[in-house]
């Protein structure tokens, strides 16, 4: 589940005032770090609660069962957040969304060339691919795994960190990841560089001055500030239970290799 960049969606639909979520986009999102909550919207196929009320899911074991689920694999085959339908479009994968979503309202988007259009799918998918992806393993072997494995935990921890250096770099030079511009690239890395020093531990902002600084400054948008309060509204299981450890990882009971 792509948790860390769905508040970069959210902040991204919060940054658009006239994009009416309620009538243009359904949105199935989770909210929070770790053992997530999920806020469903009510469209979705797979709910049957009336227009305009919430269908909550306690934590990911909950969403986890939800998600493999006829209707929602109709959505999204992978059975992962986050997605979104959009009348009859349906488009999954976080930087899918936000590219679908930016290219249709036309905002926060890259000065029209060549170039610019270049580095905005450049690093769309570095973030996609690399941050994405090292920073969730690093999290899972250091924390989640049954069996700590010195090698893999050592991997994770250190792509994770060659990653948050590059981006940490590239802003080094620059305002934005594209320039003097803001874009959803900004978006996208601030979706998971806010979480470094759970990746890394807490002292891991002192390496990344320039990173900070960019998150530092989009979480105080009241875009991104309405996408983070989004998880503040309910309470739910937070517990990582058997149950739920069994939903998030079922490769614990099939032997693959």
């Amino acid at each position: 589940m792509e948790l860390a960049t769905v508040n970069a969606i959210n902040a991204s639909l919060f940054e658009n005032q006239n994009y009416d979520l309620s009538r243009d986009i359904v949105l199935i999102a989770g909210f929070g770090q770790g053992p997530a909550v999920m806020e469903v919207s009510p469209k979705v196929p797979a709910t049957t609660v009336p227009a305009n009320a919430a269908r909550l899911c306690g934590c990911r074991s909950e969403w986890a069962r939800m998600a493999h689920k006829p209707e929602f694999l109709a959505i999204n085959p992978n059975a992962k957040l986050p997605a979104i339908v959009d009348g009859d479009v349906k488009v999954f994968d976080s930087s899918a969304i936000l590219l679908y979503h930016t290219e249709k309202t036309g905002k926060f988007l890259p000065a029209k060339t060549d170039k610019a259009r270049g580095e905005l799918l450049s690093w769309m998918f570095f973030v996609s691919s690399g941050v994405g992806s090292y920073f969730g393993q690093s999290v899972h072997f250091r924390v989640y795994a049954p069996e700590k494995i010195s090698y893999a935990t050592d991997r994770y921890a250190f792509e994770a960190q060659r990653h948050a250096g590059i981006l940490d770099a590239r802003l080094a030079k620059q305002k934005y990841m594209i320039g003097d511009t803001y874009t959803i690239v900004d978006m996208n890395v601030w979706g998971w560089a806010r979480l470094i020093p759970t990746v890394l531990g807490d002292g891991a902002w002192e390496k990344f001055p320039n990173l900070k600084r960019l998150v530092d400054e989009i979480s105080a948008r009241p875009a991104a500030q309405k996408a983070m309060a989004l998880k503040d509204r309910h309470k739910f299981k937070t517990e990582m239970d058997a149950e739920a450890m069994q939903a998030m990882f079922p490769h614990l009971k099939v032997k693959v290799a």
